[in-house]
């Protein structure tokens, strides 16, 4: 072979040869392009079930009149604190002139008829003494004269209810004016100076006037999931936060879940109580919308791992690391997870701390 075909061999070789190279860098990079890796961290970890509701008074109590009328003065305002047999509001009778009347003739027509009774009465006692009249007929006098006694007396209480809102008794009166039947703070008035009201009876619920409740007593009261329902337990830690009090966190604990379930925009959900322990250091008031984080469990100093760089397969994990040589493919590895919050997976085995994990970019959607 010729001295110049030589050189022409040797460069054709060595343009293969480089040429041949940079495919495979080429290639090389690109089965790494855009590959990072996240380091596995010691941290806490949290399983929890999510509650959505508002803060409410455990019980609250309505206000109501025993009498109809108007109201005419009002003791109290909303926020104030009281006390059992506190007055609240005075209510002033508006009678009909029709209802007003009949009132008034009932009760003559009663003392007419115990009038005549207490007659019939004196007579038949005389009659008796002298021995004249059965003892049988002298008890149907005297039964006859107590019936027109209480017919009478209820008759003047009406009377007396319709035009003064008050019966005096020395037990068991009514009164004008409306007391506090328990100790609290007012949340509500619902009623003003000048408004009728409708008495509390057998018939009819009646007009609520006011709304107290003891802010001492606060609690949670909201829905969760089906999905979660089945992990919790009565007595379990929750942690509350309150939208309107960004930043503060009132500790509870489940106090309460419901046997049923009931739907709710769609969705199957069951009501659960938190019992609060105690504010949180913030001022509580009561209709708070609020989230509750009921805590199933927690976990602390544990090997933490994102869950987005996990694959589960048939129960089984599996993480990508690093290739032994710079510039290799990834190579898939099975690890053993725990809790997971959602966002983090518990690292029970297969890897350790400060371990570095493949991180792929996402997926593009054409």
């Amino acid at each position: 072979m010729s001295r110049p075909m030589k050189y022409v061999v040797t460069a054709l070789a060595l343009g293969a040869a480089g040429a041949g190279l940079f495919l495979y860098s080429r290639g090389a990079g690109a089965k790494t392009d855009g590959l990072t890796t996240v380091r596995v961290a010691r941290g806490s970890i949290v399983e929890k079930a999510l509650a959505v509701g508002q803060v409410v008074p455990d019980q609250e109590v309505h206000v109501k009149s025993q009498i109809s009328g108007i109201v005419g003065t009002c003791f109290v305002e909303v926020g104030d604190r009281v006390e059992v047999g506190q007055p609240l509001f005075t209510i002033s009778p508006d009678p009909t002139p029709l209802e007003l009347a009949e009132a008034e003739r009932r009760v003559e027509l009663a003392v007419v008829t115990y009038e005549k009774a207490e007659t019939d009465l004196g007579r038949s006692r005389s009659l008796w003494s002298d021995g004249i009249l059965a003892r049988d007929q002298f008890d149907s006098h005297e039964k006859e004269f107590d019936r027109a006694r209480i017919t009478l007396e209820q008759e003047r209480d009406r009377l007396a209810l319709l035009k003064e809102g008050r019966i005096r008794r020395a037990k068991g009166g009514v009164d004008s004016v409306i007391r506090a039947s328990a100790a609290g703070t007012v949340l509500e008035r619902r009623v003003n100076p000048g408004d009728p009201v409708v008495p509390l009876t057998t018939f009819q619920e009646g007009t609520v006037l006011m709304t107290i409740a003891d802010m001492g007593t606060l609690e949670f009261q909201g829905t969760v999931d089906e999905i979660d329902v089945g992990k919790l337990r009565v007595g379990m830690p929750a942690r509350i936060q309150i939208g309107a009090l960004p930043g503060s966190e009132v500790p509870a604990r489940l106090s309460r879940i419901a046997p049923k379930a009931r739907e709710k925009e769609g969705a199957t959900v069951f009501d659960v109580e938190l019992a609060l322990a105690g504010d949180g250091g913030a001022p509580l008031r009561a209709g708070y919308s609020a989230n509750a984080d009921i805590v199933i469990q927690e976990k602390g100093d544990v090997l933490l791992l994102a869950e987005r760089l996990v694959t589960l397969e048939e129960g089984r994990a599996f993480v990508e690391v690093p290739g032994s040589e710079p510039g290799t493919e990834p190579v898939r590895k099975e690890i053993e997870v725990g809790l997971s919050d959602g966002l983090n997976l518990e690292v029970v085995a297969g890897l350790a701390e400060g371990d570095a994990v493949v991180q792929r970019p996402p997926k593009k959607i054409e």
